[in-house]
C-alpha cells in the first residue's frame, strides 16, 4: 500500500498516464480490432473514473498542499480499484 501511496498520492500526473493506458485500450480494441461495445465500455468508465481521480488529486494539490491525512481515499482507491478489475475481468472473460 505504501508504494501506490508514493506513486499516486499527489501525483495527478501519473494518475492521469493510468487513465491514457486505459482509453487508449479502448479506443485501441473499438476502432482497430471492433470489438463489441458491451466489453469495451468497461474501459471507457475505468478512464474516466481514473481522470476523475486525476483532476481531484490536482485540486488537492492546489487547494491543500499540506494535507497528509488524506480520509478521501479510503473511498476513491477500493472504487478505482472495483472499477479498474471490473472492466479487465470483463475485458479478458
Amino acid at each position: 500500500m505504501e508504494f501506490l501511496a508514493s506513486l499516486f498520492v499527489g501525483k495527478p500526473l501519473h494518475i492521469l498516464v493510468v487513465a491514457l493506458v486505459f482509453i487508449v485500450g479502448y479506443l485501441t480494441l473499438r476502432f482497430v480490432f471492433h470489438c463489441v461495445k458491451r466489453r469495451t465500455h468497461l474501459l471507457f468508465i475505468a478512464s474516466i473514473t481514473w481522470g476523475a481521480y486525476a483532476a481531484w488529486e490536482w485540486l488537492v494539490r492546489i487547494q491543500t498542499p499540506e494535507a497528509n491525512i488524506r480520509v478521501d481515499l479510503l473511498l476513491i482507491w477500493p472504487v478505482l480499484a472495483v472499477v479498474s478489475a471490473w472492466a479487465l475481468f470483463r475485458l479478458f472473460r
